[in-house]
């Protein structure tokens, strides 16, 4: 067998493999959508019904009308706005400190910065909740915003390796020219960052959009709750309504579709070039 054959074969067997796994990953969102169109005796019938007949489109406006859904969007929203834009400026500066900036220990703080993506959250949930306590937070949107907005280490990591990849010529010919370090960074960097700066700030975006641990320990009123912290009431007691849960499972994921779908070039295009650097 010639070598252009093996290739053909391989592409053939990586496309069969991706193929697959993206079918694998898109079938729990599809069974969604369907479930959300169906009622409840549908959605239990035996033998499973994959079609819904009738469709019920009810469930979206019931969904809607059932719980403060518009509340709910523009809290998730700004809550992950403000965190995106503090996590941004804090990860591009330090990715340029560890990066650019020498000096003394800059490489064993980095590598305890690194060290943190090892902690479990689940061991930080604790005392973070007594902190937040104690100053008197808990409750408040800002106890989401402000553990998150300051320390990213993923941010850190992705950011610098980017930075560590500029030429250190254009940080000399600034310097020559009189800049001072935040000159530096606003005017010479930060456009040159603008790639990773993107796909980091979609990723945070998407997280924050999405979490539901966070807010389920910190929040305790109904006003203040996420999207994903305000479907969990469709969930009672002793039954679940699942033609309106998957019907708001598909309304709450509409909003990362619509970023993703709009800056999935701005992604791969951050993290390919990011990979890239040393």
């Amino acid at each position: 067998m010639s070598s252009k054959k093996k290739i053909k074969v391989g592409k053939l067997i990586l496309y069969v493999i991706l193929s697959f796994g993206a079918i694998v990953m898109v079938l729990p969102f599809i069974w969604t959508v369907l479930s959300s169109l169906k009622n409840m005796g549908q959605n239990f019938a035996y033998p499973v019904k994959i079609f819904p007949d009738p469709v019920v489109w009810e469930n979206y406006p019931e969904s809607l009308s059932a719980l403060p859904f518009g509340r709910a969007y523009w809290n998730s929203f700004y809550i992950a706005a403000i965190v995106v834009i503090f996590q941004l400026l804090t990860a591009t500066m330090a990715g340029y400190s560890f990066a650019k900036l020498k000096f003394r220990g800059h490489g064993v703080i980095f590598v305890l910065f690194l060290a943190t993506m090892m902690v479990p959250s689940q061991v930080t949930m604790i005392p973070l909740f007594l902190i937040m306590e104690k100053i008197g937070m808990l409750g408040s949107h800002m106890s989401l915003i402000l553990p998150a907005a300051l320390f990213n280490a993923f941010g850190v990591f992705l950011m610098r390796q980017f930075i560590a990849g500029l030429p250190d010529e254009l940080e000399e010919a600034a310097i020559i020219d009189g800049a001072s370090v935040p000159q530096i960074f606003f005017r010479i960097i930060i456009p040159l960052v603008k790639p990773s700066m993107a796909a980091f700030g979609i990723f945070v975006f998407l997280g924050q959009w999405n979490s539901f641990m966070y807010p389920l320990i910190f929040l305790n009123k109904t006003e203040t709750f996420t999207v994903p912290l305000l479907l969990n009431f469709f969930k009672g007691t002793y039954a679940t309504d699942y033609p309106l849960l998957m019907a708001g499972t598909v309304i709450s994921v509409v909003p990362v579709l619509i970023v993703y779908l709009f800056f999935q070039k701005q992604i791969i295009q951050g993290i390919a070039i990011t990979g890239m650097k040393n």
